[in-house]
């Protein structure tokens, strides 16, 4: 947390994020880290056009999420997405969920660069890859 390479942002449980018993469902993690994901290209300069286009786009290739502990209805949470690693054509993540300085879940997310029209890897453009390296992880400074 208090990591300036970590991107955060705030979101508040809806009722329609929970299950009956006011428990956020396992799957809406993913749409929260999803969320800081878009945003945390954004704050790069990389809106949607630049990041799902007629040259490229970005895929989940691998995800693996740790629950920790319960967010409830009408919890304040943020979303956090960090790059632990950029590839010629692929990035890492480390992304978290947390409510005050409570882990609730811990994901390693990793994105594959592709081309639209085959679905077939493919490099990630220099300025691209030169803004992503610039924003990684500090305390991951070799991307391994």
């Amino acid at each position: 947390m208090g990591d300036a390479r970590e991107f955060s942002l705030p979101l508040r449980v809806y009722i329609e994020d929970t299950d009956a018993g006011g428990i956020v469902y396992y799957v809406n993690y993913l749409k929260y880290i999803e969320r800081a994901r878009t945003e945390f290209m954004r704050s790069l300069g990389m809106d949607r056009a630049a990041i799902f286009n007629n040259e490229l786009m970005f895929v989940v290739s691998d995800v693996s999420v740790s629950y920790r502990q319960p967010a409830m209805l009408d919890d304040e949470l943020e979303a956090t997405a960090a790059l632990t690693a950029v590839g010629g054509a692929s990035l890492k993540l480390r992304q978290c969920v947390r409510r005050g300085t409570d882990l609730i879940a811990e994901a390693a997310v990793s994105l594959a660069c592709v081309s639209p029209e085959t679905l077939a890897p493919r490099r990630i453009p220099k300025a691209m890859l030169a803004t992503l390296r610039a924003a990684r992880d500090p305390h991951n400074p070799h991307g391994e």
